[in-house]
């Protein structure tokens, strides 16, 4: 399998920043890791393993990207203004800066892939429920798709539109989102059984925005065994990616 590591300097962010590459081509996939996580937790945890026939066979390519949550979403003792900006940062990194090179790595033009896990569930979804444009797929597990309990309730523009259930509640009707949304594969999913919880619940919020908006999505709750681990998650995007290749 061919891996490629890149660390490059971002004008967003002011600082470095590193991905890996895995595969040589097929569909691009802008992949997330868990909280606090790093781009090798994928291949760390196993992930990238699991994927490997897919990545071989150059029916997939895998970006795995850097949080900067500790600067963002984890700082609980920062201001609430400054993380979502810090965050907001981040997303211009991603738009603007990474995904053109993901691009022109990729070669094929096709639109990207975004998955993710736990937290990085969330920053799957708020990315593609942000642009559609640039997504046609998303995989989340286990994931949050509010900010009330990242930012303890605070709200602003910057806010808003991170947080999807309230960006999606507040979009009209007729907004030509939804039809974009319609066109495109969504997949979520969450366990129900150890440390799952708060992600059940978080879920369950984005199944009812959804249905309310009449977006059409795959929100699937799986069993009771099912735990907030990279095991069940390896399963879960075996189960799901046969939708988007």
């Amino acid at each position: 399998m061919r891996i490629a590591h890149h660390k490059e300097y971002s004008r967003c962010l002011g600082r470095d920043m590193e991905f890996n590459v895995y595969g040589h081509g097929g569909k691009p996939a802008l992949a997330f890791p868990c909280q606090d996580g790093r781009f090798f937790d994928w291949e760390g945890f196993g992930m990238v393993e699991t994927l490997a026939d897919y990545l071989e066979a150059g029916r997939l390519q895998l970006f795995t990207v850097d949080s900067i949550d500790r600067e963002t979403v984890s700082q609980a003792d920062g201001s609430p203004y400054d993380r979502v900006r810090r965050h907001e940062a981040w997303v211009c990194y991603l738009t603007e800066e990474l995904i053109p090179q993901i691009r022109e790595i990729n070669g094929t033009g096709r639109p990207l892939l975004s998955t993710g896990l736990s937290m990085g569930a969330y920053h799957a979804g708020n990315l593609f429920f942000r642009r559609p444009d640039l997504f046609d797929s998303v995989i989340a597990l286990s994931g949050i798709y509010d900010t009330r309990d990242i930012y303890n309730g605070y709200m602003d523009e910057v806010v808003y539109l991170n947080d999807p259930c309230a960006s999606l509640s507040g979009m009209p009707a007729n907004h030509p989102y939804i039809e974009l949304f319609n066109q495109r594969t969504i997949r979520i999913c969450v366990g129900q059984g150890a440390w799952e919880e708060p992600l059940l619940e978080g879920t369950r919020r984005l199944d009812a925005v959804l249905r309310e908006k009449g977006i059409r999505a795959q929100v699937d709750y799986w069993g009771f065994d099912v735990n907030h681990d990279w095991p069940w998650w390896k399963k879960q995007i075996r189960y799901f990616l046969p939708d988007i290749l």
